[in-house]
């Protein structure tokens, strides 16, 4: 489930990006009343902007749901505990060598 959410996640994203970069900006009917007045025709006469309006908006509400439902999935899931979770110190565990024991040094023979 959460790796179709994912796709389908991606999928919205790319399309939106997609979207966003078609759509004429608001000074560009400007250029249409100086002689390029038939730019328009494919969606229209009222233009492409009320179209990719509607979708764009339909696209970035899905997104957010989607968004919602990720975020949802991944913060119930229950995942083992990272090494900085616990940050107690640790039992020293002392390790003697067989022939190795160490020398105690009497503090009187040191000079000062």
């Amino acid at each position: 489930m959460y790796e179709i959410l994912l796709v389908i996640y991606l999928l919205i994203a790319l399309s939106l990006i997609g979207l966003v970069l078609i759509q004429q900006g608001k000074g560009a009917d400007m250029g249409a009343s100086f002689g390029a007045g038939a730019s328009n025709t494919v969606f229209g006469s009222g233009g492409s902007g009320n179209f990719l309006t509607k979708v764009t908006t339909l696209l970035a509400a899905g997104f957010f749901v989607v968004s919602l439902a990720l975020g949802n999935l991944s913060s119930n899931s229950s995942q083992k505990g990272s090494e900085w979770e616990d940050l107690s110190e640790p039992v020293a565990q002392e390790s003697v060598i067989p022939g190795n024991e160490a020398v105690k040094v009497n503090n009187s023979d040191v000079p000062e």
